[in-house]
């Protein structure tokens, strides 16, 4: 446990710099944005996009481990919704409950820490994750959050969403990297220390940014609320989603699905992260109640660091 803590401890000691920056004010709550828009832009594609041209094709296209991460995502998606209708809560809350209880911080925190932890020939795994909960999570959860306006409302969100998905420099990094791949290509050496550079400061900067992010978003946070609404969820994503995304992998190697070992670890590690902290912004646009999950957000990542250590524990 000492050994796995020494490589976990600096990546949630600098989301908890970041949160105390923020409550203390050392960072001005207008500079969260400016540092979000450098992660989103340009640090993160230039990460993604150097694991993507370093990584084999077939693994960037793995349809096994799409498809078990989709099947688990899908189900998590489906009880969350179960668990939280009703009452107070109605489609557009419940949707983005469950969608910060089926997407985990993949890409701000996940690529680093298990590339960290397991090599960098992991990330290949994490990145297929990461389009799945992008392209179709994402997008099926924002098209549940407009139920309440009708089929209309339900289709344009989809379009929306999708739309979203095209304007996120991500999936454009992730495919120009795996492009690189396929085609065994190289970047001119000026042009490459310049991407190196910003991959670089990734993953300081992004996990600094959370701990920004969920400060703000508590401070901000303007009304009382039971703690079912939000801490159930926060353990949905720690505890059940991996143990699902286990169960179901396993489940699949033994049916003869060409998943490997090694993937399924991977599979298992990235559905216990907390949850993604960009659903916050999300839910706040798409005018849900952002401080239930905002707190949902912040429970999973200051839980966490145990949780996760213990998977990691546990799994080796």
């Amino acid at each position: 446990m000492g050994s796995i803590l020494l490589v976990t401890f600096p990546f949630f000691a600098l989301v908890a710099a970041g949160y105390g920056a923020a409550r203390r004010r050392w960072l001005p709550l207008e500079a969260i944005p400016g540092l979000n828009g450098f992660v989103l832009f340009f640090a993160l594609p230039a990460m993604l996009y150097r694991f993507g041209a370093s990584t084999p094709i077939a693994q960037l296209l793995d349809a096994a481990v799409a498809g078990v991460w989709l099947l688990c995502a899908l189900l998590v998606v489906g009880l969350a919704v179960a668990v939280s209708l009703g009452g107070r809560i109605r489609w557009n809350d419940a949707a983005f409950g469950a969608l910060v209880a089926a997407f985990p911080n993949s890409g701000f925190m996940g690529v680093p820490l298990i590339a960290a932890l397991l090599g960098p020939q992991a990330v290949g795994t994490v990145i297929v994750v990461i389009v799945v909960d992008m392209v179709i999570t994402s997008s099926l959860c924002i098209a549940l959050s407009r139920l309440d306006a009708g089929e209309g409302g339900a289709r344009a969100a989809l379009k929306q969403a999708l739309l979203g998905v095209l304007r996120n420099p991500m999936p454009w990094a992730i495919g120009l990297g795996a492009l690189t791949s396929a085609r065994g290509l190289t970047l001119p050496a000026p042009l490459d220390k310049t991407v190196a550079l910003l991959a670089d400061a990734a993953s300081p900067v992004a996990l600094f940014t959370i701990g920004a992010v969920l400060a703000r978003s508590q401070m901000q946070a303007d009304h009382p609320m039971p703690w079912r609404d939000y801490v159930p969820l926060a353990l949905m994503k720690l505890v059940l989603h991996p143990l699902l995304v286990l169960l179901l992998g396993a489940a699949a190697i033994q049916l003869g699905v060409p998943l490997q070992p090694t993937a399924l670890t991977v599979l298992v590690l990235t559905a216990a992260l907390p949850s993604a902290s960009n659903v916050s912004l999300l839910a706040e646009r798409m005018g849900a109640d952002n401080g239930r999950i905002a707190r949902i957000i912040l429970v999973s990542t200051a839980l966490a660091f145990f949780s996760f250590s213990a998977a990691v524990a546990w799994l080796r």
